[in-house]
C-alpha cells in the first residue's frame, strides 16, 4: 500500500516541527504490508487441564521482496501463536522440537515451578517433547515465551523462536476496555533485524555486535516489514512487547498525541496514565490505549533517546558505537472511514498492594560488569571496578565478578521470604535486568522513586550506566533445591556471553 498524500504531508509537518528528531537511517519503505496478527492458541481440554501443543520447526519467510529468509518458528515459520491463558487454570504444555538443534522455551514473566520454567536446564533435544505442567497463579497481563538455550538464546530468538502470552482473569474480563483480539486488542511484537544480500539474517558478525548486542536496520512487527494497521474502532489497545535482542524503543506517535498506559510487565496499573512516549528496553511490555476517533492517519514511531537521559550510552562506548539514537517508523496506522465507537476507559483498573521495605528480610547486591565498564571513565581498566577488563577488546560479561556457570548456584532464597535486590550497573550502557520466578515492584533508582508508569508489577528493570536500582519481591509458592531459576541481562548477546546467574528457592 502506497503512502497516502495526507500521511506524507503529516509526516513532513511533524519532522519540520520537531528539531530533536534526526533523519532516519533505517531502510524504510513507503509501500506497506498488512500487519500480521498471530493466531490465538487457547488450548484444548485434556484430562482436566488445558493442553497447548507447540512445535518448534524450521521454515522460511519472504521479508525482502522475493528473497527467502531461512527462519525458525513455533507452529509456523517465524514467531509463534499468541497463547491465551486464564488465572486458575491447570495447564499442560507439549513442546515438540522438530529442529535439528536443541532448544528450550521459557515462559517469560509467568510464576511457575522451576522445573516448568524453560530455562537453560530444561533443554529439549531434537525430536524430543518437553511436557511441563503448572497452575496459572497470577493476575491478568501480557507476557511472552522464547528460546532460553545456554549461549544460543540470542541467535534462536533472532531467527524466530518467540511469541506472546495473554493472561486473563475475572477482573480483566469485567473492565470495559478494548478486548477483542485482532480487532481492538492488538499484539505488537517489535524487533529489529538486518539481512545479508541473499535475504538471510545477518546475526553476530563483529566484536561490536557482542559488546552492544545486535542492532538491526529494519523493523519487524509481528514478523511484518513496513506494517500497516487499519483500526475499525475509535480506541485500540496495543500490547507492546520489545522482543529485540538489544535495542531500546522509545515509543511515541508522530503527531505527538497522548495515549493511556494501562499495564506494564506484570499487569494493570491502578489507573490509566496519560503519556506521550514510553521507553521499553528489551523484554519490557506495556499496554496502551490510543484514541483514533479523529480519523487521521498516524505513525507509531520510536524517538531517539536523548543524550541527557539516564539510560543513554555514555563515555567511550558512545563514541565507539552510538546506540538507541535513531528515529524511525514502527507501524503505519490508517483508521477506517467508519469507526465503531469505544467506551471511555474506567478511572480505576485494579488495586495494587505496595510491598513495604520493612517486610524484606534480606538485601542482595548485584553488580553488572562488562569489558568496557565504568572503571575506564575513572581511569581503571574497565570490566567492573578495575577487575582487569579488556577495554572493549575482549573479556567476559559478569554479575558480581563472575560469568554464568551452569554448575554454580549463585544465590539461595528462602521460600516465603521477601527480599530487596539492589542492582548496580558498572558499565557505560543500559542493561535490562530480568529475574525468573515472579514479579517485583521497583523501589527506586539512585534513591528516586519511580514515576506512575513504573508503579505496577515488573519482571524486567532497565538500569542506566552507573545507576543503582532497587526492587522488592516476594518468593512464594514454589521451592526446589535442585532446579534453579535465572537472573540476567536481557540484552541477549550479554546473557549468552556470561551476564547471567542462577538462584534456587528452598
Amino acid at each position: 500500500m502506497k503512502l497516502s498524500r495526507r500521511r506524507l504531508v503529516q509526516s513532513l509537518g511533524f519532522a519540520a516541527s520537531n528539531a530533536l528528531l534526526p533523519m532516519p537511517v533505517f531502510a524504510q519503505s513507503r509501500v506497506h504490508n498488512e500487519l500480521r496478527i498471530a493466531p490465538l492458541h487457547t488450548g484444548e481440554i485434556s484430562g482436566g487441564s488445558l493442553r497447548y501443543d507447540l512445535q518448534l520447526q524450521a521454515g522460511s519467510r519472504q521479508f525482502l521482496g522475493g528473497l527467502n529468509t531461512p527462519t525458525i518458528g513455533i507452529n509456523g515459520s517465524f514467531l509463534g501463536p499468541t497463547i491465551r491463558l486464564r488465572n486458575g487454570s491447570d495447564v499442560a504444555m507439549s513442546v515438540l522440537n522438530n529442529l535439528n538443534e536443541p532448544s528450550t522455551i521459557h515462559w517469560h514473566g509467568l510464576h511457575v515451578p522451576a522445573k516448568a520454567d524453560g530455562g537453560p536446564a530444561q533443554v529439549i533435544a531434537p525430536g524430543e517433547t518437553w511436557r511441563p505442567s503448572f497452575q496459572v497463579m497470577q493476575k491478568a497481563g501480557t507476557f511472552w515465551y522464547h528460546s532460553h538455550l545456554l549461549n544460543k538464546t540470542g541467535e534462536q530468538v533472532y531467527r524466530g523462536l518467540a511469541g506472546m502470552i495473554i493472561l486473563d482473569d475475572d477482573e480483566s474480563e469485567s473492565l470495559e476496555i478494548p478486548s477483542t483480539y485482532g480487532v481492538d486488542d492488538i499484539p505488537l511484537i517489535v524487533q529489529d533485524r538486518r539481512f545479508n544480500e541473499d535475504g538471510s539474517f545477518r546475526y553476530v558478525g563483529m566484536h561490536r555486535d557482542v559488546m552492544t548486542g545486535v542492532f538491526g536496520d529494519r523493523i519487524l512487527v509481528n514478523g511484518t516489514t513496513s506494517p500497516l494497521f487499519a483500526p475499525a474502532a475509535s480506541k485500540v489497545r496495543f500490547r507492546l512487547l520489545n522482543a529485540a535482542n538489544a535495542r531500546t524503543f522509545n515509543f511515541a506517535f508522530a503527531d505527538g498525541r497522548e495515549f493511556s498506559l494501562i499495564a506494564s510487565d506484570g499487569g494493570f496499573l491502578e489507573k490509566p496514565t496519560m503519556l506521550r512516549s514510553i521507553m521499553l528496553s528489551p523484554a519490557e511490555r506495556a499496554e496502551i490505549v490510543v484514541d483514533f476517533s479523529d480519523g487521521n492517519p498516524v505513525d507509531l514511531i520510536s524517538l531517539p533517546i536523548d543524550g541527557s537521559s539516564p539510560f543513554a550510552t555514555i563515555g567511550m562506548m558512545r563514541n565507539m558505537q552510538p546506540t538507541n539514537t535513531e528515529s524511525f517508523t514502527i507501524l503505519a496506522i490508517e483508521p477506517q472511514s467508519t469507526l465503531q465507537r469505544s467506551a471511555d476507559l474506567p478511572d480505576q483498573l485494579t488495586s495494587i498492594e505496595r510491598i513495604l521495605e520493612s517486610e524484606a528480610t534480606r538485601t542482595r547486591k548485584f553488580e553488572l560488569g562488562m569489558p568496557m565498564g565504568m572503571g575506564m571513565m575513572r581511569g581503571g581498566g574497565g570490566g567492573g571496578r578495575g577487575r582487569g577488563g579488556m577495554g572493549g577488546m575482549g573479556g567476559e560479561f559478569l554479575i558480581n565478578g563472575r560469568p554464568m556457570d551452569m554448575g554454580a548456584i549463585n544465590e539461595v532464597v528462602a521460600m516465603g521470604s521477601t527480599e530487596i535486590w539492589e542492582i548496580y550497573n558498572d558499565s557505560m550502557m543500559v542493561h535490562p535486568f530480568h529475574i525468573h520466578h515472579g514479579q517485583f515492584q521497583i523501589l527506586d533508582r539512585d534513591g528516586v522513586v519511580p514515576t506512575a508508569d513504573e508503579m505496577g508489577f515488573k519482571d524486567t528493570l532497565k538500569v542506566g550506566p552507573g545507576q543503582t536500582a532497587r526492587f522488592i519481591m516476594r518468593f512464594e509458592n514454589f521451592s526446589d533445591p535442585d532446579t534453579a531459576y535465572m537472573y540476567h541481562c536481557h540484552i541477549l548477546e550479554h546473557e549468552d556471553n556470561g551476564m547471567m546467574g542462577q538462584f534456587t528457592v528452598v
